[in-house]
């Protein structure tokens, strides 16, 4: 049986007690309720609090590590891992093993994986269309001007909440059923 995978890309920056912690884990839990494979980079922050969420009713978890990082390994809440060298390889892992994106607030590294996906979709260099979920709004005024440079580019799904994006992955994933 061939495993539907959504990546989740966020912050490893936020702490267990707060919004963005809650929210990444209310999805976690919707993502493996909905029977899917849960992908992220298996470290902490919104990542570790997607794979709890998935964990904790019994869906399955891949975290995608990098040993360049000198991490010890996974949260606890990863079933299975799949370590990769650096970080060109963890990326190209994440986005390649997603068959859909949903982007949580973050920094640097989330705006990387936002832009590899996004980039590699326009660019049609995926076998298939794979939607782009951000959830908040965080992310809005960073890519707004980016939209008006390049108006053609893939849009991009605004989701306000867990509800909303569960919503656009399922009607993704519909004719897979």
């Amino acid at each position: 049986m061939k495993q539907t995978i959504v990546t989740v890309f966020g912050s490893g920056q936020a702490p267990p007690i707060s919004p963005a912690f809650e929210t990444a884990k209310k999805l976690g839990r919707a993502i493996a309720q909905a029977g899917w494979t849960l992908c992220n980079g298996g470290y902490g922050g919104t990542m570790q609090a997607a794979a709890q969420g998935a964990f904790e009713v019994g869906g399955h978890t891949i975290g995608v590590t990098c040993k360049i990082f000198g991490r010890s390994g996974p949260n606890e809440f990863i079933r299975q891992e799949v370590p990769t060298f650096d970080l060109l390889q963890r990326l190209n892992t994440l986005v390649r093993l997603g068959r859909a994106y949903v982007v949580l607030p973050g920094g640097t590294g989330t705006m990387l994986e936002l832009a590899l996906a996004w980039e590699l979709m326009n660019k049609k260099l995926l076998r298939s269309h794979r939607p782009i979920i951000l959830l908040g709004d965080h992310w809005h005024p960073v890519l707004e001007p980016i939209t008006r440079e390049q108006p053609d580019a893939l849009e991009l799904h605004r989701a306000e909440d867990v509800p909303a994006a569960l919503r656009v992955l399922t009607e993704h994933f519909a004719p897979e059923s």
